[in-house]
């Protein structure tokens, strides 16, 4: 584990400017390079590197050798998960749902982490962990903008990274709403392109997608 050091940044320090995360399911690390080069091509230089696959660690591990694209971890389930992924250079972490067990792990390593919530009992669950930010997922399935509007009105302290059935034709009204910190997509980065290593689609994807990456409006809640 890697030690404490300093204040804890939050999520929305991590990610900065960047409102669109592409999550990213790679089985291959040797395309992992080519990958990252397509992402700050396009304008897009941050990932979420998931957890499903045997080779995710290696590839999050060639990602985070980049130093122009903030990486993190996704489908992140357990304590050592987090190990595993902090090790290969994790900037943030991910998770589909809320544990308690990952999220301190998380917090000892001092490292933001996004689990995913669809209630708001889990809200207040996040809260009671001392966390602000939560990914809702999976947000079409659950309602979407509708669902996250009655969320906030309820939590107007907590911040949302809406992620799941989210398209390049959904994602701007998502990212409208002043509680949206940012949005997590795979249409940039879609199993297919990867697959075929159509890195140049990916650029072009990613590109049309970055002007949706605008700094969050003035007065959203910090």
């Amino acid at each position: 584990m890697i030690a404490p050091l300093g204040p804890r940044p939050s999520a929305t320090d991590v990610l900065g400017d960047h409102r669109v995360v592409p999550v990213v399911v790679l089985d291959d690390p040797r395309k992992a390079d080519a990958l990252g080069a397509a992402l700050v091509e396009g304008g897009l230089p941050v990932a979420e590197a998931t957890f499903r696959t045997p080779e995710a660690a290696a590839v999050l591990r060639r990602l985070a050798a980049r130093h122009d694209l903030v990486v993190g971890a996704g489908t992140v389930l357990t304590a050592r998960q987090v190990d595993e992924a902090l090790d290969a250079g994790a900037r943030f972490v991910v998770s589909p749902g809320l544990s308690a067990v990952v999220v301190r792990r998380c917090q000892e390593a001092n490292v933001p982490v996004i689990p995913g919530i669809s209630t708001p009992s889990e809200i207040m669950q996040a809260l009671d962990l001392g966390l602000d930010t939560v990914k809702f997922f999976p947000a079409e399935a659950n309602g979407g903008l509708p669902t996250i509007k009655a969320l906030a009105a309820a939590f107007p302290q907590v911040r949302f990274m809406p992620t799941g059935g989210i398209t390049v034709e959904s994602a701007p009204a998502y990212l409208a709403h002043p509680s949206v910190a940012a949005v997590g997509g795979s249409w940039m980065v879609a199993a297919d392109l990867l697959a075929a290593g159509r890195w140049d689609e990916v650029a072009a994807r990613c590109a049309a997608t970055s002007a949706l990456s605008a700094p969050r409006r003035e007065g959203a809640p910090a």
